[in-house]
């Protein structure tokens, strides 16, 4: 086989590394490689020696991410039947501790539909100053449609105390009548952990995270776990709260690290969905959803 031929063989095989095979073979030509070229066969066969020494080896760990060894925590609510029942001091020892167990199973669905608050004025000091705007008015009646266009039984509309999230579910409220609806302050916003990698834009003090992040941990202990064993039927429980907090509750709920919350990004008025089955697992189905809305109404203040 010509040089020539040799040359086009190894590009073709070798593919964006053209340059770096030409290299092997001129060196393989001068014997770097330590084999004596012994007629055509063995100049051939020095030749794919090089296309293997150009090319670097495959292997299936070489392109599998290595796992992180943490496995599922399924007691992560304290809440597992199987914890709950261990240790318990049964009241009628005849009783079947299977039957007793299956009793305390829970059997229902929880979907947690977390609505991030629409644009507010930034120029409010207080507050109470700090209403929606406008448009932010327009974005809480479309996630209001939206949301009675899901077509779903809600069961509660929950929301933080703070005016622009008070004022956005009072929106969307007209769009689901019959719903009840509460306030709650550990919703409100702040500083839940010192994000990381950490940013210049933003940096509260210790004492904000101190403080922010047990009421924001409190808040999700209280509403993201799963279903009581006495509800019987599937939920869907909608929290109106802010960005901070939603992306706090979907790391803490799907196990990620809580410090990487910033990495995310949430639109005004977004739909963020979570799902905690009976057995303590939780699926995210869609994470700051605002595809309803028009590109001239998306905003992410």
């Amino acid at each position: 086989m010509s040089s020539r031929k040799t040359l086009k063989l190894i590009c073709g095989l070798a593919g964006g590394s053209a340059a770096l095979v030409f290299a092997a073979v001129a060196a393989d030509s001068r014997g770097y490689f330590g084999e004596h070229r012994q007629g055509e066969a063995t100049g051939q066969w020095s030749r794919f020696t090089a296309l293997r020494a150009a090319q670097p080896a495959w292997t299936p760990a070489s392109h599998t991410p290595a796992p992180t060894g943490h496995s599922w925590d399924f007691n992560w609510d304290k809440r597992d039947p199987s914890a709950l029942s261990n240790g318990k001091k049964k009241e009628n020892a005849a009783e079947d501790p299977s039957t007793e167990q299956d009793n305390g199973k829970p059997k229902a669905t929880r979907n947690i539909l977390l609505i991030r608050h629409s644009q507010y004025n930034l120029s409010g000091i207080t507050d109470k100053e700090r209403i929606l705007t406008p448009l932010g008015r327009e974005q809480a009646e479309l996630t209001g449609k939206r949301l009675a266009a899901l077509g779903l039984k809600y069961d509660v509309l929950i929301h933080s105390s703070m005016a622009r999230a008070t004022e956005t579910a009072n929106i969307i409220s007209k769009h689901l009548p019959g719903v009840e609806l509460l306030s709650c302050d550990l919703l409100r916003e702040g500083a839940p952990i010192e994000p990381v990698p950490p940013v210049t834009h933003w940096k509260p003090d210790a004492v904000q995270y101190h403080e922010d992040g047990a009421r924001i941990e409190a808040a999700f202990r209280r509403y993201i776990h799963r279903a009581d064993p006495k509800q019987k039927e599937d939920s869907y429980e909608i929290i109106v709260c802010h960005a901070n907090v939603i992306r706090y509750f979907v790391c803490r709920a799907l196990q990620f690290p809580p410090e990487g919350w910033l990495r995310m990004g949430l639109n005004n008025g977004s739909i963020t969905w979570l799902t905690i089955r009976p057995s303590g697992r939780v699926a995210l189905r869609t994470l700051g959803d605002a595809g309803f809305m028009p590109p001239d109404k998306l905003t992410r203040t």
